[in-house]
């Protein structure tokens, strides 16, 4: 039987056996998401004496694609808009949450299992990380998208999936041992920062401008040329060993930014559905019960560590960034598992040891095969575990949370600074990123250096080197260009503050001021040919000939078009601004047209009354998160709490379940309030 036909044969059973799982578990009311992994189970060569595959490599293969297809419609959701408006939640809840469990798994593997430092290291990592791909395929099969928390949740998951891939490159390097093992922790950790910098600013600068283009070319087009950046990035993140799950959500967080990013949702989401039940499927495969069951006890200990440790450190942390009781109390217990970057932390380790009868594997994949099991149990029972919680908090910490809440709500919406110290930031920041730009520029040329290019003729390979470093340079001159233009910017603009420190007028003061402006521009200057000398290095050909005439070149080249690459630079500086503020610009135009909308000659404004019901998707939220002005056209003029009025109430103010609103309303407005608060409530 040919490749192609095993292949055949295993989806065809595979999608068999999937399908009739579905059917089922729909029918039955069950997770789809549990059968599939029951089903993965059953297929095994562990269980009914042998495998019902002939090749289960090539469903893990078609794993693969699940994970690249589900990253990429979460990162299509998931914009840059929507983190930075729960990045305060999301940032610092990861945060604490990773490190606390990395110390917990640490502790557990030299302290209970008497494991070395390195391996208890890797159990760390393997519990660290949330599954981003459980958790919104249960999310969409509860429809629960709307809940206030599940924002949260994503946001708080998708951080930990980036701090897990900096901690797997840090635990590489670590395995290595001594001072190598530091270095290569921190080229690991160096990859990664570059992989995303330059993913990012190049793509935001060039691919929703490109999508737009396409758009006119049909549907067919736009599809295939958005998969095939998907892959593209994808395989650059597994080439620099960073996982594809992370290439295909930073490509899905890039395509968003374009007008087309609900048409590729609706194009994604049949492809995300097949592809998705195929992964769970595999996970199953990977499960042998006769190890499970001779390590019961320790997969036992590991699960109750991950859903233990996990909800405490995530409610706290929650807590901490000024969430209602109820919002943390649901997050915690949603992000109570671990999932693929689990599998991967374990497949790492016993690659590197080399001990395939390590047990630790097995251990960490019963593990999470348990929390995945409990996890859609645990989103159901959050919600009235979250309503009990939030009414029987004591008053005194219920009253301290609403102030602290408040407070942090002023602090993060307090008086911005100045303009002149806001446009030395972004100054300092665009020159950063046009650095990044640059060094990522030369680290690729150098990078195909090492390639055999005797396949394209002898002459290539003999003066690849020469081309590379002409290419590498000649790319160069843009960001070059960009950073001397940035750098006049903010030489002036740092001048201008020193020069305002100074209380008299006179000589002195504009002589600071040009002393600083020089300064800047030199600094900037010098770093930037400072770089591009290093970085040379990876690419300068040996001939003394050559390399004069590669300079003399891009002298010329530069000289001649100084002014054309300065425009295109800041053209593209321009697009990737633009693809950053999309989802802003879509906003303000939906809510133009809804200025415009004609406006009938009574509309019936007046004072109403309305009371949050209990389970409201508003219950604990803050009147500026809730933005019921901009979805419901209603305007909060008081808020009853107690039978205490207080009037004009700002942002800040947390809304709870009973809490009396009186809104400044028409008719249509009211009704449109009292629908989006009592969703919530209609789908218990």
């Amino acid at each position: 039987m040919t490749d192609a036909a095993v292949f055949f044969r295993d989806l065809a059973v595979m999608m068999a056996v999937t399908g009739a799982t579905a059917a089922v578990f729909s029918k039955l009311g069950w997770p789809k998401v549990l059968g599939f992994i029951a089903a993965g189970v059953l297929m095994s060569g562990h269980t009914w004496g042998g495998p019902l595959l002939v090749d289960e490599k090539s469903v893990q293969t078609i794993g693969q694609l699940g994970i690249v297809f589900l990253m990429f419609s979460l990162g299509l959701e998931f914009s840059i808009a929507s983190m930075r408006r729960v990045g305060h939640v999301a940032v610092p809840t990861a945060f604490i949450d990773a490190g606390l469990m990395v110390w917990f798994g640490y502790l557990a593997g030299t302290r209970i299992f008497g494991w070395g430092r390195v391996q208890a290291l890797f159990l760390g990592v393997a519990i660290c990380d949330s599954a981003t791909t459980l958790l919104s395929k249960t999310i969409e099969e509860m429809n629960w998208s709307g809940r206030p928390f599940t924002r949260y949740i994503f946001g708080t998951t998708i951080m930990e999936d980036i701090i897990c891939v900096g901690l797997l490159a840090a635990a590489t390097g670590v395995a290595g041992g001594g001072g190598d093992g530091l270095s290569g922790a921190g080229m690991a950790f160096g990859r990664l920062a570059l992989f995303l910098a330059g993913v990012i600013v190049i793509g935001m600068a060039r691919m929703p401008r490109t999508l737009d283009k396409l758009r006119r070319s049909g549907r067919e087009t736009v599809m295939l040329a958005t998969l095939g950046f998907c892959f593209l990035v994808s395989y650059i993140a597994d080439l620099l060993e960073i996982g594809v799950a992370l290439g295909a959500f930073v490509s899905g967080v890039i395509c968003a930014s374009s007008s087309v990013r609900d048409e590729l949702q609706a194009m994604v989401d049949s492809l995300r559905t097949m592809f998705a039940a195929v992964f769970f499927v595999a996970i199953g495969l990977l499960v042998n019960p006769a190890v499970c069951a001779d390590n019961w006890l320790a997969i036992l200990s590991v699960t109750l560590l991950v859903l233990v440790g996990k909800f405490l450190n995530v409610t706290v942390a929650s807590l901490l960034t000024g969430q209602s009781v109820k919002n943390s109390v649901q997050t915690g217990m949603g992000l109570a598992q671990i999932g693929e970057f689990a599998y991967m932390a374990a497949m790492i380790y016993i690659s590197m040891s080399g001990r395939a009868d390590d047990p630790m594997y097995q251990i960490v994949v019963g593990a999470s095969l348990a929390t995945t099991v409990l996890n859609p149990v645990l989103l159901k029972l959050s919600d009235p575990v979250g309503d009990w919680c939030e009414r029987n908090q004591p008053a005194k910490f219920r009253k301290m949370m609403a102030n602290y809440s408040g407070w942090l709500e002023r602090f993060r919406t307090a008086r911005p600074p100045s303009r002149q110290k806001l446009f030395l930031r972004v100054y300092a920041g665009a020159m950063l990123l046009a650095w990044t730009v640059l060094f990522i520029g030369y680290a690729v040329c150098g990078y195909v250096a090492k390639f055999d290019f005797s396949r394209f003729g002898a002459p290539m390979e003999a003066n690849k080197r020469l081309i590379l470093c002409l290419a590498a340079n000649t790319a160069a001159l843009l960001p070059l260009i960009y950073v001397a233009a940035t750098a006049r910017k903010l030489g002036r603009l740092a001048g201008a503050l020193v020069a305002g420190t100074w209380s008299g007028k006179g000589a002195w003061r504009r002589a600071s001021q040009g002393v600083v402006r020089t300064f800047v521009q030199g600094a900037a200057v010098f770093a930037t040919l400072f770089l591009m000398a290093i970085s040379n290095l990876s690419v300068l050909p040996e001939e003394t000939w050559a390399r004069i005439s590669v300079f003399a070149v891009i002298a010329v080249y530069g000289f001649f078009h100084w002014k054309r690459l300065r425009r295109r630079g800041a053209v593209s500086a321009r697009r990737f601004r633009a693809a950053i503020a999309a989802e802003d610009r879509r906003a303000a135009k939906k809510a133009a047209d809804a200025a415009a909308a004609p406006v009938p000659p009574f509309s019936g404004v007046r004072q109403r009354k309305f009371a949050i019901p209990a389970g409201s998707p508003f219950a604990g939220e803050t009147i500026g998160a809730a933005d019921i002005r901009r979805r419901t056209g209603a305007t909060i003029i008081c808020l009853e709490r107690g039978g205490e009025a207080h009037w004009n109430p700002g942002p800040g103010w947390m809304l709870a379940a009973g809490d009396i609103l009186s809104v400044i309303a028409d008719a249509d407005n009211f009704s449109r309030l009292e629908a989006i608060a009592s969703a919530s409530s209609a789908e218990k």
